[in-house]
């Protein structure tokens, strides 16, 4: 069974650096791609980003680009989302997901109902 743990969200203020961490295992990395979801109370969850299983394809959601970087680490089973210059906006519970793909496949999906396993979340905290 595939199990997907994020660590790293914390409090950080505005301007500041955090960098997440999504541990899979049960399965290898190599056959999924892996998205970073975020969600605030009342409002939909959204996309922030995700990479392909070969990490050739990577995508970012528009509020993200050039503050947020995707990478991963197949031989740790890992998936990091490093996010500098954080703003208020950036809050939420961050949640990672992966999508079954072929061996260092290029795929990302394009759709959350591709996403067919979840992490628990860690929460970030965006405030002066």
């Amino acid at each position: 069974q595939l199990l997907l743990v994020e660590s790293g969200g914390g409090l950080v203020q505005p301007g500041g650096s955090l960098r997440l961490s999504c541990v899979v295992s049960g399965f290898s990395l190599n056959y999924y791609a892996i998205g970073w979801f975020r969600q605030v109370p009342g409002a939909e969850r959204e996309e922030v980003s995700c990479i392909s299983s070969s990490s050739k394809t990577t995508h970012y959601a528009d509020s993200v680009k050039g503050r947020f970087t995707i990478s991963r680490d197949n031989a740790k089973s890992t998936v990091y989302l490093q996010m500098n210059s954080l703003k208020i906006d950036d809050r939420g519970v961050y949640y990672c997901a992966s999508a079954p793909s072929s061996y260092n496949g290029d795929w990302c999906p394009g759709a959350e109902f591709e996403y067919d396993t979840w992490g628990q979340g860690t929460q970030v905290t965006v405030s002066s």
